[in-house]
């Protein structure tokens, strides 16, 4: 019998359709000589430290650090059931397909079963990047080895067992420390959130010592042929900071007032550039984080969680826990029968069809650029759209944008850029002309815009010419100050995640950062955040993140490599090198427990000092990741700040 291990139940039912196994067994579904079967997420999981011994039931700081010399894994509770099943058919099966989510963590769901279940015949791959009928079918028909994933099996588990050191250990550490300070919460440590809490507090503290500054600025209404547009005055280099900005309140006025005197300004020197802006690429994860975020105001979790059910209920996009933004060469001869797909599910793209190049090959299209995952992209089965609907129409309408958008020609607009001598003091005027919308007709607000939100069109000047006089007719001194950097919000923060090498300041290190996947991964980064909202070192107003005062306390208290958003972007790097296999799990699991030893030794004597009540949430088990989160909804109240100039 070959079994089809899956991930969830809604994936297995999927494939067993394509497979004709449609008869319901127990835990699985039957078909002639196929079983398919399903995961719950992780049936298993890393043993607690009493599982190796009865005495780590009490945290005692003499007992750490706990380091496990054999790794023993248990069946979780709550989904025992179907662990038994699978357990069972694992026994019957004469071959077996592993058909878990195509990443690191799917390939661990399904290996860990294997090895706990002792299962020893022949294994195959089923690499999946959409659950549409089409793409089940192309998947099946080009199965992997088994050997050529399973080093993303001895990924994950580095990476769990480093979870777990890091977890139990530190965690235990400083709620005991805590403890002696008066202190009665658990004070949870992971290796990847306490990093990404210290971005938070970081950026919280540049908030707080923010000193605005004043500065001044000049807008001056000019006129050509009836035609009125707005130029701005640029003050002398040396009484200007370093983003141009005029800091001397004196030499503005007097320059307001030469020029409110003056009848002319005189273009002393013009040039106009055409200017051509590629395609965005394909969304990653990462990044539709990051729009949603700022166009939808939706959560790093909840678009994960809109963008998995468009992947695995509704079945309109492909998989999208992707870190990769471009697309396999061998999928651009599908593109004709998505492109009409997507029209004929739509009426509204009607409108680009004239302007679609179903043959045009954008950056996008480069095998030498796509990782273990491509792009998020529509498939071909857009049909019933109207079951869409809200957050979900919105968030499926940005990612069909962008594969639109590849189909589409370059935006060009030509720039003008006009200087004017005005009583002696330089102006300066910018325009922008669009000459080919490009691939910006495929975005939303191009084929929908909405009522009283559309952004203010760029200033188009007047056909001028140098040596040309034109009127003023106004002029406006601004009295402004320097803006402090935002609070973050989720998508803010998921970009720092991804982005960390901007952030450490060792140039050496910083190197080395620049190609690695930064904290976290693609498929992690919204459930971290929640964590950490959950457990209380993070709360919510509105859109902005704040980090509260335990979460200072700890940041100050853990050691500094701990919550250095560079260490853990460098153990991220060593776990690529054990994928890729440059690097054995073992090798990387001693040199995690090395290190923590270190650092055990060197905090068992801290004194500390938390403030705040005690982080709420799964505080007990606080090494543990979470799969998946409940989309949170936005606190309300959210505080309008003044409007004044950006930095």
């Amino acid at each position: 019998m070959r079994l089809y291990l899956c991930e969830k139940p809604s994936q297995a039912k999927d494939i067993a359709t394509v497979l004709g196994a449609k008869r319901r067994g127990d835990g699985c579904w039957l078909g002639t000589d196929v079983t398919v079967t399903w995961c719950i997420g992780h049936l298993l999981e890393t043993a607690p430290p009493d599982a190796y011994d009865a005495r780590y039931k009490r945290w005692v700081l003499a007992d750490l650090p706990i380091i496990p010399d054999q790794w023993k894994m248990t069946v979780k509770p709550r989904t025992a059931s179907q662990y038994k099943a699978v357990k069972r058919l694992l026994g019957e099966a004469s071959e077996l397909i592993i058909a878990t989510d195509a990443d690191r963590e799917g390939e661990m769901i399904a290996r860990e079963l294997v090895e706990h279940c002792r299962y020893r015949g022949p294994i195959r791959r089923l690499w999946l990047s959409a659950l549409d009928d089409a793409s089940i079918r192309k998947a099946l028909a080009a199965l992997k080895p088994g050997a050529e994933t399973f080093s993303l099996y001895h990924s994950a588990l580095g990476r769990s067992r480093a979870d777990w050191l890091i977890g139990m250990n530190m965690s235990r550490l400083f709620t005991l420390l805590g403890r002696q300070s008066g202190y009665q919460g658990v004070l949870p440590v992971g290796r990847v959130q306490t990093p990404t809490l210290r971005l938070v507090v970081d950026h919280d503290r540049s908030i707080a010592d923010f000193v605005p500054v004043a500065y001044w600025a000049i807008d001056v209404q000019l006129l050509h042929n009836g035609t009125a547009f707005t130029a701005q005055w640029r003050a002398p280099s040396e009484v200007c900071d370093d983003q141009d900005r005029c800091l001397n309140q004196t030499l503005a006025q007097q320059a307001a007032t030469a020029m409110s005197q003056a009848a002319t300004a005189r273009v002393i020197k013009l040039r106009t550039e055409r200017m051509r802006e590629v395609a965005p690429l394909p969304f990653d994860l990462g990044t539709l984080q990051e729009v949603c975020s700022k166009k939808l105001g939706l959560g790093a979790q909840e678009t994960l969680d809109i963008a998995q059910a468009l992947y695995e209920t509704h079945k309109v996009i492909t998989y999208p826990r992707s870190d990769c933004g471009y697309l396999p060469l061998s999928q651009h001869s599908e593109a004709p029968a998505i492109l009409a797909a997507l029209r004929q599910a739509d009426p509204a793209l009607n409108a680009l069809h004239d302007h679609l190049e179903p043959q045009r090959r954008s950056r996008a299209w480069n095998d030498a650029k796509v990782s273990a995952h491509h792009g998020i992209i529509p498939t071909a089965a857009a049909k019933n759209l109207e079951r869409l609907t809200g957050k979900h129409r919105a968030v499926y309408t940005l990612i069909r944008a962008r594969y639109l958008a590849q189909f589409l020609p370059n935006h060009e607009y030509d720039r003008t850029q006009a200087d004017f001598d005005c009583a002696g003091e330089a102006l300066r005027a910018v325009g922008k002309q669009i000459i080919e919308p490009g691939w910006k007709r495929a975005l939303p607000e191009a084929l929908a815009p909405a009522k009283g939100r559309e952004a203010p069109a760029p200033q188009t000047l007047p056909n001028l010419a140098e040596g040309i006089e034109c009127g003023v007719a106004g002029v406006q001194l601004k009295d402004l100050w320097t803006q402090p950097p935002k609070p973050f919000t989720e998508g803010d923060l998921i970009k720092a995640m991804k982005n960390v090498a901007k952030l450490v300041e060792d140039p050496l290190l910083k190197q080395k950062l620049k190609d690695t996947t930064g904290i976290g991964t693609e498929a992690t980064r919204a459930s971290i955040i929640q964590g950490l909202l959950d457990r209380g070192y993070l709360v919510k107003n509105g859109k902005a993140l704040a980090a509260t005062p335990a979460a200072f306390s700890l940041i100050d208290a853990v050691p500094r490599a701990i919550a250095d958003p560079g260490t853990t972007a460098i153990w991220e790097q060593a776990l690529d090198m054990v994928q890729s296999g440059e690097m054995s799990l073992e090798e990387f699991v001693t040199k995690q427990a090395a290190w923590m030893s270190k650092q055990v030794s060197r905090c068992a004597g801290l004194s500390l000092s938390i403030s705040g009540p005690p982080p709420s949430g799964r505080a007990a088990t606080p090494w543990k990741k979470k799969r998946k989160a409940a989309p949170r909804k936005p606190a309300s109240g959210t505080r309008r700040a003044p409007k004044q100039a950006k930095p």
